[in-house]
């Protein structure tokens, strides 16, 4: 869905790509320019969907499976799979615009049971594996702003490396779960969780692997959220720390009281709490506008999960979906500030 900032001109974006059973799609993102979407398609049979549920666990098989990534133009809507094009796997996520170079997009495809780092041009030629024919699982791919490094994580352990794949370094953390690495504004930092699984934390750690730093404690909080309160063997969307637009902080979720909610803390530790909550509230998803002076994010206040806006300024929010019971809205992004018209997707 598309949406005005203020919560108007709600609008759908690729929904012909969902239009068979199984199927469903993601918003996954924006090109620089803000005039190209990125939606994620996914479709699974039925037959592998009820063993999935049966055994509470994943079988990626290409009979079973088929997930792509299609870039959508704002002006056309017209739609280019482009993991589809010299195909590489049936499971092909994550894509996003490389930084400093348009031209290039980078995804994670899954092969022979491991998820592996790609570059491709923009029509989806020329798709090279960026993990060196390493055997691990990655996940997390990201470009530096500068497009001169990259990072992910593999077996839940954090790499750098340059673009083409070389000179790759292990962040060393002492701990056995490290997630969803993302690069500062500037380059200079990345932020990810680290600790044991669902007893994860914000860190961060300097572009070339040293100065490791513990951010804020979540306390006790798992860092999953569920897309709907029923049971859900692979346990809900990842809630994980995001950059905020002057990359001198960092937008959290932590338990307090009873309830998840948002935190802004600094690269110093200072710790300021953005949400005080009734007792059971979940908050989820923050993420900041491109110009720093807005936060959208997720709330299941009053039992339905809607997202809400809130000017940082003052801390004054206002919701920006109305869904029903039995609904969700989720994963939003806000349209690059260079577009024509300034909106946001969620």
């Amino acid at each position: 869905m598309l949406v005005r900032a203020d919560g108007t001109q709600q609008q759908t974006i690729g929904s012909e790509l969902a239009d068979i059973p199984g199927a469903w799609t993601q918003f996954a993102g924006w090109s620089p320019d803000g005039r190209t979407a990125m939606i994620l398609r996914g479709w699974e049979s039925a037959e592998n969907a009820q063993w999935e549920e049966e055994h509470k666990t994943f079988r990626f098989t290409p009979e079973g499976w088929l997930v792509d990534s299609f870039l959508v133009d704002m002006a056309s809507r017209k739609a280019q799979n482009v993991t589809a094009v010299d195909r590489v796997s049936f499971y092909n996520s994550g894509v996003f615009f490389w930084p400093a170079d348009p031209s290039k997009l980078g995804f994670t495809a899954l092969i022979d049971g491991n998820s592996q780092p790609f570059r491709m041009d923009r029509d989806g030629r020329n798709k090279t594996d960026l993990s060196k024919d390493s055997n691990g699982f990655s996940y997390g791919f990201s470009s530096s702003p500068d497009g001169s490094r990259i990072s992910w994580h593999e077996n839940y352990q954090i790499s750098l490396a340059d673009a083409d794949g070389s000179n790759r370094i292990h962040v060393q953390t002492g701990h056995p779960f490290n997630f969803a690495p993302s690069w500062s504004p500037d380059g200079k930092w990345l932020l990810f969780v680290s600790g044991e699984h669902y007893n994860c934390h914000p860190h961060i750690v300097k572009a070339d692997g040293t100065g490791l730093k513990k951010l804020v404690d979540r306390g006790g909080y798992r860092g999953v959220t569920q897309f709907l309160d029923v049971p859900d063997y692979h346990d809900g969307s990842s809630d994980v720390p995001v950059w905020a637009a002057d990359g001198q902080s960092v937008f959290c979720t932590a338990t307090i009281s009873g309830s998840v909610e948002l935190l802004r803390v600094t690269l110093a530790g200072r710790i300021s709490q953005l949400t005080h909550s009734a007792e059971g509230t979940s908050h989820y998803h923050p993420k900041p506008s491109p110009d720093g002076q807005w936060l959208v994010y997720g709330s299941n206040r009053n039992g339905i999960r809607n997202l809400y806006v809130m000017q940082l300024a003052d801390g004054k929010e206002h919701p920006l979906t109305n869904v029903p019971a039995g609904h969700a809205a989720m994963h939003a992004w806000w349209q690059p500030a260079d577009a024509a018209q300034p909106q946001q997707s969620q």
